[in-house]
């Protein structure tokens, strides 16, 4: 469900998140650069991969050991997120909802790439990342850097890095990564944007 165009807002339903996916691949199929750094780091167990796309994220984790869990409002997104999983014989529980829609359970990791997740003027969404986190996993947060270009809309209406880290602050989180990394995009909607906004927070 990521938002790469900072000129207009973003999607809110899955018949226009469907729209935007239209007929031909969005993204460049590659897993997020980031997300491939940090969980390097990290022993494989379960992980929710919030607002999968095409699934890049979800075949990448799943080739390194992990067992995945793929969400996404776009039916469309997840239908080619699947035929890239049974292309290389990965097993994937793909689900076509919102994050917060439903309870998922409880993960070692949850990663949320660059979502368009609305805040909705409270905190829910981040009570929700909250608890699908299992005691000892980790949540990892990735946006752009919204510092290094305009954008047309507010992002106070989307949940973002400082709003998680705001969440968690006294509540038990050890706050592992909070910091802007680069990133070489080669092609697909989110090859304007250079810098991340990382967040990884342990469930303490």
């Amino acid at each position: 469900m990521s938002h790469e165009n900072p000129s207009q807002k973003a999607p809110t339903t899955a018949e226009e998140w469907d729209e935007r996916y239209g007929t031909a691949n969005l993204w460049s199929g590659e897993p997020n650069q980031t997300l491939t750094t940090v969980v390097a780091d990290l022993v494989p167990g379960t992980v929710l991969d919030v607002g999968c796309g095409e699934g890049a994220d979800a075949v990448w984790l799943a080739r390194h050991g992990w067992s995945v869990t793929a969400l996404d409002l776009s039916r469309v997104a997840v239908e080619r997120g699947r035929a890239r999983a049974d292309a290389a014989g990965l097993a994937i529980t793909w689900l076509v909802q919102g994050f917060g829609e439903a309870e998922t359970g409880k993960f070692d990791l949850v990663s949320v790439q660059y979502p368009a997740i609305p805040r909705g003027g409270d905190e829910h969404v981040e009570e929700a990342l909250e608890r699908a986190v299992a005691p000892g996993g980790r949540l990892l947060f990735v946006h752009h850097d919204m510092d290094e270009a305009p954008h047309g809309y507010d992002t106070q209406d989307y949940v973002m890095p400082q709003h998680v880290l705001a969440h968690v602050a006294g509540r038990g989180w050890e706050i592992e990564r909070d910091e802007v990394r680069e990133r070489h995009v080669p092609g697909g909607a989110g090859a304007g944007h250079s810098r991340d906004r990382v967040v990884l927070a342990r469930k303490v």
